[in-house]
């Protein structure tokens, strides 16, 4: 990995990173770019068959890793999970909030229950994970990362839940930096763009022929789940220590061609059922 390539490789060695959603694609990326720094591993998703996979291939990279199923939206739940890598791993120094919920839908045929569902997931779970571990992140003066998206700031369609969510994250993440930064919790969004072979862009209706990656990134390619993890990497590192209430966005330039290019492909899972 380019990240044990060109930093220390124990820099996060003693430190306890916890992910929500870390069984899978970008939240696990992230996880396995601090694991190859170093860092013992937390994940929790609602599947413990997935992080049960995820574990083994995080701990072939040599750390110490917990893996416990909970649902972002059950607050006791999460915090369980929260306390077994405590136990298991010491005090949270980084908690990264990637647990998160999408399906493109016209907000019209969107059901009250489907936009509370990503919410809940999203915002909710966001907060959850926050509240549940200040405790630890106090005691250790560490670092919160949440993974936005785009359509928080730009809108995107079909995306009415979920810009709506993301807009709520980052506002609450700044409100935490406010809040917090007495206490020496830094606390910062990271908002991938396009990212290729990812469950995301599947829904989004994006495939990865050179005519896509041209449309939808300035860059002419698609992201890479590494490039979120070192991302992710940085903002936790020394080399931010300065760096709280911020967004960094991580996509190539996409977010200034504004909503994703991919419309007329999410426009057509809807055809014949009538606007």
């Amino acid at each position: 990995m380019l990240v044990s390539q060109l930093l220390p490789r124990d820099l996060f060695r003693g430190k306890t990173v916890f992910v929500t959603g870390g069984g899978s694609g970008i939240n696990l990326g992230i996880a396995r770019s601090f694991a190859a720094l170093g860092a013992n591993v937390g994940i929790c998703g609602r599947t413990q068959d997935k992080l049960d996979r995820a574990a083994e291939e995080l701990r072939s990279l040599g750390v110490a890793v917990c893996a416990q199923a909970a649902d972002v939206r059950d607050y006791a739940a999460l915090e369980a999970s929260l306390r077994a890598a405590r136990d298991t791993l010491g005090p949270i120094d980084v908690l990264v909030c990637g647990a998160a919920g999408n399906f493109p839908i016209p907000a019209e045929k969107l059901s009250p229950n489907g936009f509370k569902t990503v919410v809940d997931i999203d915002l909710l779970g966001s907060f959850n994970a926050t509240r549940a571990s200040f405790e630890q992140l106090k005691t250790t003066r560490g670092c919160v990362l949440f993974v936005s998206a785009g359509m928080a700031f730009v809108p995107h369609p079909y995306q009415v839940h979920v810009g709506a969510a993301k807009a709520g994250i980052d506002m609450m993440m700044r409100n935490l930096a406010y809040e917090w930064g007495r206490y020496g919790i830094r606390c910062n969004s990271i908002i991938p763009g396009p990212i290729g072979g990812t469950e995301g862009m599947r829904r989004l209706g994006g495939t990865d022929s050179a005519e896509d990656q041209s449309l939808a990134v300035p860059l002419g390619r698609y992201g890479t789940v590494e490039e979120i993890g070192q991302a992710a990497v940085f903002l936790a590192s020394p080399l931010a220590a300065y760096v709280t209430g911020a967004v960094l966005t991580v996509d190539g330039g996409s977010n200034l061609l504004g909503a994703v290019p991919f419309q007329s492909a999410i426009e057509k899972m809807f055809a014949g059922q009538g606007r």
